[in-house]
């Protein structure tokens, strides 16, 4: 088959871009075969591109030699059209095309490429196999939806990046190669040719240089930051990631807040949603006893407490344990089930809650029973008028939504705490609400797009603890990196040494739908605080000059009280695209084993490049 040159030919629309407004145009389109019809004199190529698709017709009687070439295109052929824009006849239009009203009398067709039969057609709405996508990534980045995440990543970026420079921001990169530091997760690591057994770290965020870009004197620092971690993946999670990077000096919280809750809402307009701010707050106990979770999905009803509900006689009647919290949730237009589905459905309960002391309260029995049905009523009052407050701002449920509630009990002798933790009920409570959330999404409904603000539930979480205990090694450990600030009573009152669980840190979580978009704080701008928050983690004074060395010389210098944050961009874009995984708006990702399954990587090198490095592998036994 012969191929033409592009030669001189220059494109003058996008396949897209085409309307009845352009009847009678001559244009000049180039793209690939998405499908060919052929009607023997009437040839049709679908011409698509990254805007869209257009009907291209080759008539025989009137382009003899385009027709023939057409006759060899494929679909994945890249082809040019020189022609003329005529509209459709009468009862030829197809509405499900952008450019439906319109197609293209072809004058001339160049083959400019052929294409081998591929493995799947970027045509197709869904491909199953996800590791032959990741295999074939070009072909797949060529289907209309992967096309739309990515216009919608760019889009996304633009916005933010354009409102924080507006906002006195400068954009200032921070290296890739650095030195190793804990950050919670492992490092990818670097070995250096020029200094044998030495290396470099790739950063987990660029923590530290935006704090020394403060110390600078920069005032204002962001970043579009690519960051790496080793650790095990999952949907939300890859190897390699980008986060939105900000910091700034002399903050208050509600400075950073504002910040953001303005490149979000720039970011979201790109999509069409409209929001409104200032985002909910809420401190960290709060939405632990609220929703039994730090990043709380309000969505969906919260959690309530009937542990006053719950006299002592009916809790020793119903052995239930006297002065632990009796919790309970519910879930809108979930209730309709038979005898069988519902006794299913509390196994499932009693399953999950395994042997922690803790049993559902079965609200219809007890309805059945005299010596408790008063109790079985209040239960279904206070459910009701929770609700009924709560399908005020949901976007969908009626009042006549069955409520499908489960009250959770803790039985005689259930442990007060776990691990040193006294907010465990609340937490196995609520990982129990947001698991039958899941189970029944499709009977409440209550996580379907609605195309309004009422869709995206966002909050702010504050004031964290500074330490979560460690069972296992007896200790406190830092619940954030180790330069978030305490709370400033908290250090004054001597709390920081004599009552670590107590301590608050100046931490905040911004969370959309239950899930974490980013986590900030502001930080350590003294050298004897940040060393005691050090000694207070078990690190020596040498441990930590030999870590943090430069970090700790350059506080010395007139440090300024400073503060930032990091968001999660491909969280943000999938949630806007409404993908189920990063892996539909990360170009190029990983695998959950963290393979590149294009390129092949990661793979073996040379020996040659192992002793330029100074290194040799050994197989682990």
């Amino acid at each position: 088959m012969h191929l033409d040159f592009l030669g001189t030919l220059t494109r003058t629309h996008m396949c897209g871009d085409l309307r009845p407004g352009h009847d009678g145009q001559e244009v000049v389109l180039m793209g690939w075969v998405n499908r060919r019809r052929d009607h023997g004199n009437l040839i049709f190529l679908d011409l698509r591109d990254r805007s869209g698709i257009t009907q291209i017709v080759l008539d025989k009687e009137l382009s003899g030699p385009a027709h023939t070439k057409a006759e060899a295109a494929r679909p994945e052929y890249v082809v040019a059209v020189k022609g003329k824009v005529r509209a459709r006849g009468e009862g030829l239009t197809n509405p499900k095309m952008d450019t439906g009203d319109i197609e293209v009398l072809a004058t001339d067709l160049l083959l400019l490429n052929d294409a081998r039969t591929p493995p799947f057609s970027p045509a197709e709405d869904a491909i199953v196999n996800e590791e032959v996508r990741l295999k074939y990534r070009y072909l797949d980045l060529r289907r209309a939806d992967m096309q739309h995440n990515f216009a919608l990543r760019s889009k996304v970026a633009m916005a933010i990046r354009n409102y924080l420079v507006c906002e006195g921001f400068l954009e200032i990169e921070t290296p890739f190669m650095t030195r190793s530091t804990p950050e919670g997760a492992r490092d990818y690591l670097v070995p250096s040719r020029v200094h044998p057994g030495h290396f470099y770290a790739l950063p987990q965020s660029p923590q530290i240089f935006k704090q020394i870009l403060m110390i600078s004197g920069f005032d204002r620092y962001f970043q579009i930051a690519r960051c790496f971690r080793d650790e095990d993946l999952r949907a939300d999670r890859q190897p390699e990631f980008t986060q939105i990077d900000l910091e700034t000096t002399f903050p208050q919280q509600a400075n950073i807040f504002r910040i953001v809750e303005g490149f979000l809402t720039a970011a979201f307009a790109t999509a069409g949603v409209t929001l409104s701010s200032p985002f909910v707050q809420m401190t960290y106990d709060d939405a632990i006893r609220r929703y039994g979770i730090d990043k709380p999905d309000m969505r969906l009803p919260e959690i309530l407490d009937f542990s006053d509900v719950l006299t002592p006689d009916l809790r020793e009647a119903l052995n239930i344990e006297q002065e632990l919290p009796v919790l309970g949730f519910s879930i809108p237009n979930a209730d309709e089930m038979s005898g069988t589905q519902r006794k299913a459905m509390i196994g499932e309960v009693r399953a999950i809650l395994g042997a922690s002391g803790l049993d559902y309260l079965d609200s219809v029995r007890l309805k059945a029973s005299e010596r408790f049905l008063d109790l079985g009523d209040l239960l279904s009052q206070k459910f009701r008028e929770q609700y009924h407050e709560f399908i005020k701002t949901a976007p969908h449920g009626s009042l006549d939504d069955n409520l499908l509630v489960a009250v959770i009990t803790p039985k005689f002798a259930t442990p007060a705490e776990i691990n040193g933790d006294r907010t465990w009920i609340w937490k196995k409570v609520g990982a129990l609400r947001l698991e039958l959330a899941r189970k029944f999404a499709d009977k409440h409904r209550l996580f379907d797009k609605t195309g309004t603000q009422n869709d995206y539930k966002f909050l702010w979480v504050t004031d964290f603890p500074m330490y979560e205990w460690n069972e296992e090694h007896r200790t406190w450990d830092a619940a954030h990196h180790p330069f978030t600030s305490p709370h400033e009573d908290d250090i004054t009152s001597g709390r920081l040494v004599s009552d670590k669980g107590a301590v608050r840190a100046l931490a905040y979580d911004i969370v959309l739908n239950g899930t974490e978009l980013g986590s900030g704080s502001i930080r350590i701008h003294r050298k004897e605080v940040q060393a005691e928050i050090f000694r207070s983690l078990g690190m020596t004074d040498e441990e930590a000059k030999a870590r943090f060395g430069f970090f700790l010389d350059a506080l010395e210098y007139g440090t300024p009280p400073h503060g930032g944050i990091a968001l999660g961009l491909d969280r943000i874009v999938m949630i806007l695209a409404g993908a189920q995984s990063l892996r539909e708006v990360i170009a190029f990702p990983k695998t959950a084993k963290a393979i590149d399954l294009m390129v092949d990587a990661p793979t073996l090198v040379s020996d040659g490049q192992l002793r330029d490095l100074s290194l040799k592998t050994v197989v682990r036994t």
